[in-house]
C-alpha cells in the first residue's frame, strides 16, 4: 500500500505541459499581456510568418495576425491586451487590434526588423533591427517620422523600454547592451560580452535586468547596468525569466532542456525535457503561475510553476485529499492544443 502511495504521489508531481501546436516553423519570442478583467493573453511569433494569440493560462488559440510577407521575429502585447505589434523579415513592424486582428499601422523600415515594446501607456513604439537604429513611434501620430537613436556597430536583436519609459535598454550583434537616455538620445553606460547576448527581460518591479550570453544567465540592475549575479548552465542558454516574486527563474537552451534554478541561492532545482529541439524563449506568465516556452520544434508548452496545482486546465487532488478509494490523483491535460 505505501509503495502504490509512493508512485502515485510521484505520477502527481511529475511535470505535465501543455503542447500548444499551429506554428509550421521555428517560434522565435512570446510575450504574455499583463492581467486583464478576461484573464492574460500570450502572443508568438514565428519564421511562418504568422503570429498567434492565446488564453494564456490554457494556451487555446483566439486568433492569427495576417499580413506579414516574411518571417516574424519579434511579437508583444500591451498591459490590456488591447494592442499588438510584430516585427518581421519583411522590413515592417505591424500594430494590431488585438480584440478584433485587424491591421492598425504598417511601419517601414530599411531592414529586418526583429524587436517591438510598447510604453507603459500604448502610446509610444519601440522598434530595432538589422538596420542598428532605434526607432521610436508615436502611435497618434502615425504619419510623423519616428525618431531615431544610432550607436549599435551590428543588428539589434532586442530593444525595451525601462525606468517608467524615460530609458531603453539595447541588446546586439556586437555584444554589447546600451542603456539610453531617450530624453537626449545619448548611451548613458555599455555593458560588452565575450559573446553575443541571446535573451533580455526587463523586470519593472525592482528594476531587474535578465539577459543571456553563451551559457551564463545574469542579473543586472536596470537603471544603472551594475551587475547583481550570474550563473552558468550546463549548455548554451537561449532565454530566461525570472518569476514575478523572484524566488527562482527559469532558463532553456541548445539541448531541448528547461532549467529551474533558486534566484537566491543559485542551485538548479530541476531539469526536464519536453521540446524536440532548442528553446529559444521562455516567460512567465503574469502572475507566475506558468511559464510558457518557444522551440525550434514549431510549437509553445506551458509548464506548472507548482506542479499539482489545480490551475487551468491541470485539475489535480491535493495529497491530503488521497483516500484507498481515490486512485487517480492527476488529470493530466490534453497533449496538444491546436490553432
Amino acid at each position: 500500500m505505501l509503495l502504490l502511495l509512493f508512485l502515485i504521489l510521484s505520477m502527481a508531481m511529475r511535470q505535465t505541459p501543455l503542447t500548444c501546436s499551429g506554428h509550421t516553423r521555428p517560434v522565435v519570442d512570446l510575450a504574455f499581456s499583463g492581467i486583464t478583467p478576461y484573464g492574460y493573453f500570450l502572443i508568438s511569433a514565428c519564421k511562418d510568418g504568422k503570429p498567434m494569440l492565446r488564453q494564456g493560462d490554457t494556451g487555446d488559440w483566439i486568433g492569427t495576425f495576417l499580413g506579414h510577407k516574411g518571417a516574424v521575429w519579434g511579437a508583444t502585447l500591451n498591459k490590456e491586451a488591447t494592442k499588438a505589434a510584430t516585427a518581421a523579415a519583411d522590413f515592417t513592424a505591424k500594430v494590431w487590434d488585438a480584440v478584433t486582428g485587424d491591421e492598425v499601422l504598417t511601419l517601414a523600415h530599411k531592414h529586418i526588423v526583429k524587436s517591438v515594446n510598447f510604453t507603459q501607456d500604448s502610446n509610444c513604439l519601440l522598434t530595432g533591427g538589422n538596420d542598428k537604429v532605434l526607432r521610436i513611434y508615436d502611435l497618434s501620430k502615425p504619419e510623423a517620422e519616428p525618431q531615431e537613436i544610432a550607436g549599435h556597430t551590428s543588428a539589434i536583436k532586442k530593444a525595451l523600454w525601462c525606468n517608467n519609459d524615460q530609458q531603453i535598454l539595447s541588446a546586439a550583434e556586437d555584444k554589447t547592451i546600451r542603456l539610453w537616455d531617450k530624453n537626449t538620445k545619448e548611451a548613458v553606460k555599455t555593458l560588452s560580452f565575450d559573446a553575443s547576448v541571446s535573451s533580455m527581460e526587463y523586470i519593472p518591479d525592482g528594476e531587474i535586468l535578465v539577459i543571456t550570453y553563451g551559457r551564463t544567465i545574469a542579473f543586472y540592475k536596470a537603471n544603472s547596468l551594475d551587475l547583481i549575479k550570474t550563473v552558468d548552465a550546463p549548455a548554451s542558454i537561449h532565454s530566461a525569466s525570472l518569476h514575478p516574486e523572484k524566488d527562482f527563474f527559469v532558463a532553456g537552451g541548445d539541448d531541448f532542456k528547461l532549467y529551474k534554478y533558486d534566484y537566491t541561492t543559485r542551485e538548479e532545482m530541476e531539469s526536464y525535457k519536453g521540446h524536440f529541439g532548442p528553446i529559444h524563449c521562455v516567460r512567465f506568465s503574469p502572475d507566475g503561475e506558468l511559464y510558457a516556452s518557444g522551440s525550434e520544434d514549431g510549437t509553445l508548452r506551458l509548464w506548472q510553476t507548482a506542479v499539482g496545482k489545480t490551475y487551468g486546465l491541470w485539475k489535480c487532488v491535493l495529497p491530503e485529499e488521497l483516500s484507498s478509494e481515490n486512485s487517480e490523483i492527476l488529470y493530466c491535460p490534453p497533449a496538444e492544443i491546436k490553432a
